[in-house]
């Protein structure tokens, strides 16, 4: 299994960035995927999630309106498109998802792409 991060970088307050995630290693359709986040001296916080046909999207309070997570499972791809953004938003963005093997479930990541918000 592999999830590989793309697309961040150094953006101003109020600018937009598109996060990429391609994951391989595993049947990418039909897996329900997320995007994480962890600041400087935080915890990884969970940011939104995507069902595995992508019909259905859940977002973390402070950043509805201003995220949208998407997926094209043609392309074992998910997105992250961040407006609108500001200082809070300064974080290592990982993308995740929990594969069944064996009758366990497993939480897998990505190594994760660095969004810093900054003037």
């Amino acid at each position: 299994v592999q999830l590989v991060e793309s697309g961040g970088g150094l953006v101003q307050p109020g600018g937009s960035l598109r996060l990429s995630c391609v994951g391989s290693g595993f049947t990418f359709s039909i897996n329900a995927m997320d995007w994480y986040r962890q600041a400087p001296g935080k915890q990884r916080e969970w940011v939104a999630g995507i069902s595995s046909g992508g019909g259905t999207t859940d977002y973390k309070d402070s950043v509805k309106g201003r995220f949208t997570i998407s997926r094209d499972n043609a392309k074992n791809t998910m997105y992250l498109q961040m407006n609108s953004l500001n200082a809070e938003d300064t974080a290592v963005y990982y993308c995740s998802t929990i594969i069944s093997r064996g009758g366990y479930r497993v939480r897998y990541w990505g190594q994760g792409t660095q969004v810093t918000v900054s003037s």
